[in-house]
């Protein structure tokens, strides 16, 4: 999402390189930079200002602390200065939970911006915290729309509220009553959009809003739209009283402005972000991490979040136990290569580690490594149980059988074979003592082996 605005703050940051203190003039030209990186991120014109106004004051009224050049000192206070325009450090929990079950969540937003995805995404996130919820179809407009909340909320592993009821304001009075009855302990309701802003439609929700008592109400907003989305928060929040946002399409061709404005605008935070059409492709917006990542910091918390949701802890400590006996084979190359699928794209996991930029995410894209690792899988799979277990088994004509059944060349088979007898060597020099006792001396002089990518 902010690609381009991470390219563009770390240009400007380089104007400062090689000064021995910050001055009004030094920063003038750094900030002029600044301030167009972020209006072509679609950041409101009154956001930016206050945010240069800002970082000028604390940059010109701050001594440079002892260890820190100009161009740190300055990171570091654009770094704390987009915490806080972001909404500032982001609470235990991102929902208000009631004192008394169920916590009602009432969701709203217009038309086209994932709405009814979003309430499955929070489903499954509030169902891996421990939460039991429900989702409530309240959309009585929208050609199969309750229909598909239904299949969402089958996807998503959680129940959904059936009734005859065609009244949005009775339905989800239902609904919140039966969850009552039954014990969930969430009630997530999927109320109708539309195409624009219209009375009629603020009216349902405000009578929904009466009827349910939500303790939060969260405006879905589309990214891609930028500063429409603000406007349209603003509209939403003056009438009914929004608690915070829910910022989807992030994924897209996006700038990104929008996640900056609408703290600004609305006074409410921005709380979950969408990342993908999956269900599991969804996320707690934390300021100071996506502060981090603008800047070029990377965003490794997150990355560990999201690689523990995906890697199976179980397999993961039996696969430590084989390489530490170093019986590594195929096979288990071969499930390496179903993890690392399963946490996302590459150019997603690079964005969040510290120092990728943009070339480097843009390289790793060019290259096809999604695909790649595709095609090495598709490989081993064509091989037999015996040939995973004792690559030696694999002469040419086994190869040509295997380049037969996967549809790739022999020489890209001798390629991933070359690859695993590296990796299996690799495996056991670490098991040497003498062999890691060298490294840790060569670490200790500043030399070592260079990492092979």
């Amino acid at each position: 999402m902010f690609d381009s605005l991470t390219q563009k703050l770390s240009q400007a940051m380089k104007a400062l390189r090689g000064q021995s203190k910050l001055t009004e003039s030094n920063l003038e030209a750094v900030l002029r930079e600044v301030r167009m990186a972020l209006l072509e991120a679609d950041v409101h014109v009154s956001v930016a200002r206050t945010f240069l106004q800002r970082v000028k004051e604390k940059a010109l009224g701050a001594e440079v602390m002892q260890g820190l050049n100009p161009a740190q000192a300055f990171i570091d206070i654009v770094h704390r200065e987009l915490v806080e325009i972001m909404g500032g450090q982001a609470p235990e929990h991102p929902l208000g939970f009631a004192s008394r079950p169920p916590t009602v969540v009432m969701m709203v937003g217009l038309q086209g911006a994932g709405k009814t995805t979003t309430c499955g995404k929070l489903a499954l996130f509030l169902k891996k915290l421990g939460n039991s919820p429900i989702l409530v179809p309240a959309d009585v407009y929208r050609p199969a729309a309750i229909e598909q909340l239904h299949i969402v909320a089958k996807d998503a592993g959680v129940p959904s509220f059936h009734t005859d009821l065609r009244d949005p304001v009775a339905i989800c009075a239902a609904a919140v009553a039966e969850a009552r009855l039954k014990g969930w302990d969430v009630v997530v309701l999927d109320t109708a959009g539309r195409l624009h802003l219209d009375e009629t439609l603020m009216e349902e929700l405000a009578r929904i809003k009466a009827a349910t008592s939500p303790d939060e109400i969260l405006f879905v907003a589309d990214a891609m739209t930028g500063q429409d989305a603000v406007r349209s928060a603003t509209a939403f929040h003056e009438k009914l009283g929004i608690t915070g946002v829910v910022l989807t399409k992030t994924d897209g061709d996006t700038r990104g402005g929008a996640a900056f404005s609408i703290k600004q605008a609305t006074g409410q935070p921005l709380k979950f972000v969408g990342e993908g059409e999956k269900l599991e492709d969804f996320q707690r917006f934390h300021p100071d991490r996506m502060a981090q990542r603008i800047l070029g910091m990377g965003d490794v918390l997150s990355l560990i979040e999201h690689a523990k949701d995906r890697i199976d802890e179980k397999e993961a400590e039996v696969m430590a136990k084989r390489l530490a006996r170093n019986q590594f084979t195929l096979e288990d190359m071969r499930k390496q290569f179903q993890q690392v699928q399963k946490m996302g794209s590459m150019s997603k996991i690079m964005g969040m580690l510290p120092g990728v930029t943009k070339e480097m995410k843009d390289q790793m894209a060019s290259a096809a490594t999604d695909k790649r690792v595709k095609h090495l899988e598709a490989i081993i799979n064509s091989m037999t149980p015996a040939e995973r277990a004792n690559h030696n088994l694999l002469d040419g004509k086994r190869k040509r059988r295997i380049s037969s059944g996967c549809g790739r060349p022999v020489s890209e088979i001798n390629q991933l074979l070359k690859q695993f007898v590296e990796t299996k060597k690799m495996m056991g020099q670490m098991n040497d003592p003498k062999f890691m006792a060298r490294m840790q001396r060569m670490a200790k002089m500043g030399g070592g082996p260079s990492l092979p990518f």
